[in-house]
């Protein structure tokens, strides 16, 4: 009963995103989506087909063939969950906690329709499990002061970044408060604890990307000078480059975990490229490359005793002399 449900489940998923999609869906793009092979990718659309006659090919004569459903003709399946709101919810609580007001109220506007869309039937069915889930939910808000952004800066850098143009950014520097302005090519943004723009900056002096941060831009200008994305910048992999934010050149490292923490350790994700490997001794080696040592050192403050620094040499020495003054606060 279970792989047949899943089966369905499959099947309605499909037929929602050949609806979703205007170019159509490819055999390989079903394969990928929904990591299955060939031949399965066959059948699910054959599968569509049976149940949604009105399948049809979106590029005719073209090669490689790619399939959709017109819309409305799977908006019965578009059944929302009490568990599809109550993470909707999370997500609004977290953005709003993370000060993304903007974010936020776009998403408080997107569960407004979605809620608009669904039978009172339907919603009379999810509400009572949907305030359970959400009270069920644990929140908290992290201690300390919350990233203050301008909704105006944040607005005028997304503005910028869709229309690949350059803007003159009015930055404070976070140590002295000294005040800049300076040309940039905006790429993106880095959210965390704290939220940065990762720009391209022109001065001369620099020619580099650059995090900058968004609490501290007290001003954007938008200009009309335009830029070119450099098609060898991902701004993935600029951020795995570090362990935090700070970008510093990367380095392998490899850490040591005692055998009392390592069932914590395997469920943990330290850095999206590592590599876990279990000893016979019941330890756990964990094998990463990134830069940003000392936001590493200060994460692994949390595993006390219960790790041993490896990889490299100066790593393991930088984390003991910051160990030692925390040590003789608490002595």
């Amino acid at each position: 009963m279970v792989a047949r449900d899943e089966k369905v489940e499959g099947l309605f998923a499909l037929a929602l995103a050949m609806q979703g999609t205007r170019q159509g869906l490819t055999l390989a793009d079903i394969q990928e989506r929904f990591s299955v092979s060939r031949r399965t990718a066959e059948r699910m659309r054959n599968s569509a087909e049976r149940v949604f006659p009105q399948l049809e090919q979106a590029n005719p004569g073209e090669i490689p063939k790619r399939w959709r459903i017109p819309f409305g003709a799977a908006n019965s399946l578009l059944q929302t969950s009490a568990e599809e709101l109550a993470d909707l919810e999370l997500a609004i609580k977290n953005l709003r906690r993370d000060n993304l007001i903007d974010a936020a109220d776009r998403l408080t506007g997107l569960r407004a329709k979605i809620m608009a869309m669904q039978k009172p039937t339907t919603l009379r069915a999810i509400e009572p499990d949907l305030d359970v889930l959400v009270e069920a939910e644990g929140f908290a808000l992290r201690p300390g002061p919350k990233p203050s952004i301008s909704p105006t800066v944040l607005s005028s850098l997304k503005q910028a970044i869709a229309a690949c143009v350059k803007v003159r950014l009015h930055y404070r520097q976070r140590e002295t408060g000294t005040p800049s302005c300076q040309i940039v090519c905006p790429y993106g943004f880095l959210f965390g604890s704290r939220h940065y723009l990762v720009a391209y900056s022109m001065n001369t002096a620099v020619r580099d990307y650059r995090l900058f941060s968004l609490g501290n831009v007290d001003r954007v200008e938008v200009t009309e000078w335009p830029f070119t994305r450099r098609e060898d910048f991902s701004l993935q992999a600029y951020a795995e480059k570090s362990f935090g934010v700070f970008q510093e050149e990367p380095f392998d490292v490899v850490w040591r975990f005692s055998k009392a923490v390592a069932g914590d350790v395997a469920e943990f994700l330290f850095h999206p490229t590592q590599t876990m490997e279990e000893q016979s001794d019941g330890t756990i080696l964990v094998r990463f490359r990134a830069g940003g040592a000392t936001e590493m050192c200060w994460h692994l403050f949390r595993w006390g005793g219960n790790v041993e620094i490896l990889e490299p040499p100066w790593l393991a020495q930088k984390f003991e002399q910051m160990k030692a003054p925390a040590a003789a606060r608490q002595s």
